[in-house]
C-alpha cells in the first residue's frame, strides 16, 4: 500500500487551509492509500483555526477522494489536541492527546485525553499517537496488545534539535511491538510569531528497518507483511503484575 507523509510548513491559517486542500488532492491523485498530516498543522501553538471550518475542509476532501484515508494530524477542538481520521466524507476515528508536553505549557492550551484510540482500516488496524505520547511505551503496547493494532501512526510537532530522540522512539516502538510505525512531523513553521524547525518523517517496519522514500513524502508498505518476525513480541508477551521487593 502507498502512504503519503506530508512535509508540512505551517504558515498562517488561511494559507494552511488552502495548502491542505491542494496537498491532500495531490496525494490522492498519486494513489496514496493513506495521507498523513502532522500535529497542529493548521494553526501551530500561536494561531487559531476555527474547528467548524477545519471539519468542513476534512469532510469535503475525504468525500472528493474516497479511496484515500486521511489522518488530519491534529487541531484544537473542545480544548483538546485532537487527531482525526476521515474516509469517504465521514470521520471514522478521533484521538485526544493524552500525554501533554509540559515544557511547552500544553496544559494551558488543552485538557488531556482520557483514552487511547484504534481504527480498523481493512488492510491494517491502526493505533493513533500524538507527539509526546511516543515517550510512553505503555501506550503503544496497549494499542498493540489490547487494541490488536498492526500499525501505529504518530503525528508530531517535534524540534529538529531532538530529531535523534524522535527517530529512536519511533524505531523502538516498531521493534518492541513488531508493527509498522509511521512518524509524520511538521517540517517547519514560518510564522514570524512562531519560527520553528521540525524533525524528519520516518517509517519503520516491524523489524525496525527504515522504509525508504524516493521523495521524502511517498512510502510503499508491505501490509499485510509476509515476512515472519524472528521473535514476535506480541505472541511472547508475559503479563506479570507482581513485583518482588527485596
Amino acid at each position: 500500500m502507498k502512504v503519503h507523509l506530508s512535509r508540512w510548513v505551517c504558515g498562517e491559517v488561511a494559507a494552511n487551509l488552502e495548502r491542505c486542500a491542494a496537498e491532500a488532492a495531490a496525494a490522492a491523485r498519486a494513489g496514496a492509500d493513506w495521507a498523513v498530516f502532522p500535529e497542529s498543522f493548521l494553526a501551530g501553538y500561536t494561531r487559531t483555526a476555527e474547528p467548524a471550518a477545519a471539519r468542513r475542509l476534512f469532510a469535503g476532501l475525504s468525500a472528493d477522494h474516497p479511496a484515500t484515508v486521511f489522518f488530519f494530524g491534529s487541531f484544537t477542538e473542545e480544548r483538546r489536541n485532537r487527531m482525526t481520521v476521515w474516509r469517504g466524507g465521514a470521520e471514522v476515528a478521533r484521538y485526544d492527546k493524552v500525554h501533554l508536553f509540559e515544557p511547552n505549557h500544553e496544559r494551558r492550551l488543552w485538557d488531556p485525553g482520557d483514552r487511547y484510540a484504534a481504527v480498523d482500516l481493512g488492510a491494517a488496524r491502526v493505533g493513533l499517537i500524538n507527539c509526546n505520547d511516543l515517550r510512553f511505551p505503555e501506550q503503544a503496547r496497549s494499542l498493540v496488545l489490547k487494541g490488536c493494532c498492526t500499525a501505529l501512526v504518530a503525528v508530531a510537532w517535534w524540534p529538529w534539535r531532538r530529531d535523534h530522540v524522535w527517530r529512536t522512539l519511533l524505531r523502538a516502538r516498531a521493534v518492541e511491538n513488531g508493527v509498522f510505525v509511521l512518524g509524520c512531523c511538521v517540517a517547519a513553521s514560518d510564522s514570524p510569531k512562531e519560527p520553528f524547525a521540525g524533525a524528519g518523517n520516518y517509517v519503520f517496519d516491524p523489524d525496525g528497518e527504515p522504509v525508504r522514500t524516493p521523495d521524502d513524502c511517498s512510502y510503499t508498505l508491505e501490509i499485510p507483511r509476509r515476512k515472519p518476525l524472528l521473535v514476535d513480541p506480541r505472541e511472547g508477551s508475559v503479563d506479570i503484575a507482581r513485583i518482588e521487593e527485596f
